[in-house]
């Protein structure tokens, strides 16, 4: 993991989506080409927005548990969480552009 993404489990997910600060929840793989262009837009962005967005990392082959709750089914998938909500799902590689405009609602 990078210096400004968290690592998730199944067994610490609930508590880390569960905060009122908007999550970012990065399923991945380590096999993934497309999850491994989204590591620097995301860790750039964690740093970025440190206080007002949380990025956190699950990956889905450790932590099956928890992307098949959330019905995973390609992969990269980041689903924004507020509060324990599921507030917005995006799949596929984005650009960072992309993703930042993506998050704009959250951050804004």
């Amino acid at each position: 993991m990078g210096k400004n993404t968290i690592e998730a489990t199944d067994a610490t997910f609930a508590e880390l989506v569960g905060e009122s600060t908007p999550t970012l929840v990065d399923f991945w793989a380590e096999w993934c080409g497309p999850c491994k262009m989204m590591e620097g837009p995301l860790e750039e962005i964690a740093g970025e927005q440190s206080g007002k967005l949380n990025v956190v990392k699950l990956n889905v082959d450790e932590n099956q548990q928890t992307a098949m709750q959330y019905g995973v089914m390609s992969i990269p998938t980041m689903i924004v969480f507020q509060d324990g909500q599921e507030m917005k799902r995006l799949v596929g590689a984005r650009s960072r552009k992309q993703l930042e405009a993506e998050l704009a609602s959250f951050v804004g």
